[in-house]
Formats: structure tokens, sequence, C-alpha cells
């Protein structure tokens, strides 16, 4: 119980700790434990996901929800298995387990949701805005949009993929690794022109909380 502890406390970056990526809804439902088997590579691949990704979307829309974090791969198997929304272990694409695979082959990402473009979405806005908004001003490697609030999965890597998909419709690829965006940059800045400003730069260097802090 106490590492446990001292692993929620681990500060990730400036807005985020291990803590808000480690609740999950199937280990709470199925009574399971949802903890690294590789807790210092999910610490170090998890801070590099928060600082390239998941701060710039705090400074900028403010408080962002988190659905889906980090799942060890006990926990994604079971997921899996049981048809529970959660990919295959061995699928290059699942972002959940933060503590496999080495050199390019890392990977960290969670399932999130922006309330500020949630509200919108809900009364008819396109999800291709907040979807262009990411891709002009994030170095994400992938984005899968669910037609529930506009959640999306956003995905680090140390080599970024650049590929979008959606569920919601128009469904299917958006953005193809390696192409340019079919829509031109003056119309992709048009659809977000309305956003608030990318707040998204170098801040004051923090100190990390030790355990027990």
């Amino acid at each position: 119980m106490r590492g446990l502890e001292e692993l929620g406390r681990v500060r990730l970056s400036r807005y985020f700790f291990m803590r808000d990526f480690l609740y999950s809804e199937i280990a709470n439902m199925h009574e399971m434990s949802n903890i690294p088997e590789h807790p210092d590579r999910a610490i170090e691949n998890g801070r590099a996901f928060c600082e390239a990704l998941m701060d710039p979307l705090e400074e900028t829309f403010g408080r962002i929800a988190v659905r889906s974090g980090y799942r060890s791969p006990s926990l994604n198997r079971f997921g899996n298995e049981n048809r529970l929304n959660c990919a295959r272990n061995d699928n290059p694409l699942e972002c959940h387990i933060w503590d496999r695979g080495d050199g390019e082959q890392r990977i960290a990402g969670a399932s999130v949701v922006i309330p500020w473009f949630a509200d919108q979405y809900e009364t008819g806005r396109d999800w291709r805005d907040l979807a262009w908004w990411l891709h002009d001003h994030l170095d994400y490697s992938e984005i899968w949009f669910f037609p529930k609030l506009c959640a999306f999965n956003v995905v680090w890597r140390p080599v970024p993929l650049r590929r979008i998909d959606s569920y919601i419709a128009p469904r299917g690829r958006l953005l193809v690794s390696g192409q340019e965006p079919e829509e031109s940059a003056q119309h992709r800045k048009a659809r977000y022109a309305d956003f608030p400003p990318y707040r998204g730069k170098p801040m004051p260097a923090w100190t990390e909380q030790k355990p027990g802090a």
C-alpha cells in the first residue's frame, strides 16, 4: 500500500501526477489492481506524454478530464478478453500500457475529454474543428475520436506517426501517417478561429515532490 501511495504522488508534469491516470472503472468493478509491472518505465513515458500533450491542453482549455489513463498489462488483457473496449496487449496501437517497449517502441496515451469543447460538440459542433486544432498545435502520434462527449485518445511516441481516426461521422481516417492534410492550413485555422489562444509555452521549472510530501 505504501508503495502504491508513493507511486500515485509521483509528479509527471506541471499539472499531472501519476494518480490522475491510475483510476480504472474496469479495475474498480472487477476488484482488480492497476499497478505498473515496470513503474520506472511507466513514469518515464508518462512524463513525456504529459509534458508534450497533456500540459498544453490544460494550459489552453482549462481542466482536462481523464476518462482512461494507464492500464497494467494484466488489466488491459482482462478488458480485451471480456470485450470491455480494450485492444489486445500486442496491438501496436494500444496506448494505455505505458511500461512496455524500448527506444522508438515506447508509447503512452490516455482517453480524455475537453469540457470546453464537449459543451459545443453536444450542440452540434464538428469534431474535426478540434481535430485540426490538435494537429496544428501538438506533437501527437495518434488520435482517435469517440462519439460520447467527443472524447479522444491522444498518444505520445518518441517518433510520432501523425494519424487521426474517428468513430464519429464522418467515420474513418481523417489523416494518414506521412501525408499532408487534405484541408489547407487557412481552412483549418478558420475552423478553430474562436478557440482560446494556444498557451502551451515553456513553463518555469517545477520541483518534483518527494514521497510523503
